[in-house]
């Protein structure tokens, strides 16, 4: 079991606490729309327990294809969506999870993380598409929709992304400048049946590696 510690919840807290010391204004506009998109119910539409998860066909880092029903017919699937190797939080998670990478393969289980960016050259070289699981491109999130978690991110965040951090959405995730799937993550069965789910649109909070495990186990 992981250490209270050093447990995902821990290390995002962590950065949420540093950003508030540091930024404390943009903290409070982050907060603010959290607030709205919850008030908005944003991800009530998320797929849910006992759900089928939808077929999908996205292209690697390599660009080859990928379906969800060849996943499947190894056995159990876990699939996180992600909002891109820009955000911080999305690294902390994906590297907590790159931990813990051998005991979800020996639960029977694979782990694939799909974003809206580009599966190009320098995708291909950054630390998530380098790590020993299946990363995908959904660039328009179609896939995030059809799950129930693409996100119309508001102007602020947008402003933010673009000023603060020079970051050009549409050019990282191909034309797609303001659809970002909410950082849910679903436990699937072998027959793609949702077993275990995890959904908040509020992207500082992401599920924990532990609670996956068990969800795997339950299922073992």
């Amino acid at each position: 079991m992981s250490d209270e510690s050093n447990t995902l919840k821990a290390q995002t807290e962590a950065k949420v606490a540093a950003g508030r010391k540091g930024n404390p204004a943009f903290m409070k506009g982050v907060d603010g729309s959290i607030a709205q998109a919850k008030s908005f119910q944003e991800g009530a539409n998320a797929l849910a327990l006992n759900q089928n998860a939808p077929n999908f066909e996205l292209p690697n880092q390599h660009g080859q294809l990928v379906q969800l029903t060849e996943l499947l017919t190894k056995g159990l699937v876990v699939i996180t969506f992600y909002r891109g190797s820009w955000c911080p939080y999305c690294n902390l998670q994906l590297k907590a999870l790159q931990s813990r990478l051998p005991e979800i393969h020996a639960l029977g289980a694979q782990l694939v993380a799909i974003s809206p960016q580009v599966p190009d050259g320098s995708m291909s070289e950054n630390e998530i598409s380098n790590m020993d699981f299946v990363v995908l491109s959904d660039q328009n999130a179609d896939v995030a929709a059809s799950y129930g978690v693409a996100w119309k991110v508001p102007t602020f965040l947008l402003e933010h992304m673009r000023v603060d951090r020079g970051l050009d959405l549409e050019s990282l995730n191909n034309g797609n400048g303001s659809i970002l799937p909410i950082p849910a993550t679903f436990v699937l069965n072998s027959e793609g049946r949702v077993t275990w789910r995890y959904v908040d649109v509020d992207y500082r909070t992401r599920s924990e590696p532990e609670d996956i495990i068990n969800a795997l186990k339950a299922l073992s």
